[in-house]
């Protein structure tokens, strides 16, 4: 009896053994299975981050860092001696290895005389030419500073060069490698096409070129003068005007007498004639009217 107690005892020690050390397994089990779900998770998260990075790489590689933007200035100014100012304005041109478009002068009246400058500068001397053209003025009336920026237009129109380039090579290769005229013929119509389109977007981008390589600056100058009038000491010469006044009359008299004598002595004989006319006229008139 004490035996069978004894062997109870014993196989209910080693079931409770058993079922503790399923438990401990079953615990490390599970905290190695959290474990490699947390390490999954991040190296998960690493992977996500590095691809994140590379992108955001890729993607500041493709944003331009040397952007083409149009920059063009309008500018007003009153100055003192307008002629002084233009020169000055032009000399600055050529110093900064820019150049002029249009250059007109407007003389409204003696009071009143303007001029219109159009001039291009190279972009990086922009900034400091407008300073110095304003430095020049009495006054500035205006100034309007835009800039457009046309980067992406420049950037399309290089990746579709590259197509067009692409696109001409192949048609050259297909040319090359042609047997029939029928073929020969189309692939040059086609290339002609292709060809005429590159040479659009090469006349884009130089023009694009042209103009973000230099500034276009509108500048309009006005002086305004104030003449104050001298005493005219002509109009104040009395005894002057009188001895040519009397030199006047003189000259009048004599030469109408001169006229009156040469009018008389050049038509003295028909004068004359005239004179016996009208004698004779005279008597024969007399005498019908003597008493019979």
């Amino acid at each position: 009896m004490k035996r069978n107690m004894v062997l109870v005892l014993l196989l209910s020690g080693f079931l409770v053994l058993l079922a503790s050390c399923s438990s401990d397994e079953a615990q490390k089990d599970s905290q190695m299975e959290s474990s490699s779900t947390s390490h999954d998770t991040a190296t998960t998260e690493q992977e996500n981050k590095v691809e994140t990075e590379e992108l955001a790489n890729e993607q500041s590689e493709v944003v331009p860092t040397n952007r083409k933007i149009i920059h063009r200035a309008e500018l007003q100014l009153n100055v003192k001696n307008l002629e002084n100012t233009q020169l000055t304005i032009e000399k600055k041109v050529s110093e900064y290895g820019g150049y002029i478009v249009v250059s007109n002068v407007y003389r409204e009246s003696e009071e009143s005389i303007s001029a219109q400058l159009t001039v291009r500068i190279p972009e990086k001397h922009f900034q400091k030419f407008l300073t110095d053209a304003e430095g020049e003025a009495a006054e500035v009336l205006n100034r309007n500073v835009t800039g457009e920026d046309v980067t992406e237009q420049y950037i399309d129109l290089e990746s579709r060069m590259k197509s067009k380039r692409t696109v001409e090579e192949r048609l050259l290769d297909f040319m090359g490698k042609a047997e029939k005229t029928e073929d020969l013929l189309k692939i040059s119509s086609d290339l002609s096409v292709v060809q005429e389109e590159i040479e659009l977007i090469v006349g884009k981008m130089k023009y694009l070129e042209n103009q973000t390589s230099f500034s276009t600056i509108e500048i309009a100058m006005y002086e305004n003068r104030v003449i104050v009038p001298g005493v005219d000491s002509k109009n104040l010469d009395t005894w002057e005007k009188t001895k040519k006044q009397l030199a006047t009359s003189t000259n009048f008299i004599f030469a109408a007498g001169s006229g009156l004598i040469v009018l008389f002595f050049g038509n003295l004989p028909v004068l004359i004639f005239l004179l016996l006319v009208g004698i004779g006229i005279y008597f024969i008139v007399k005498r019908t009217r003597k008493p019979k």
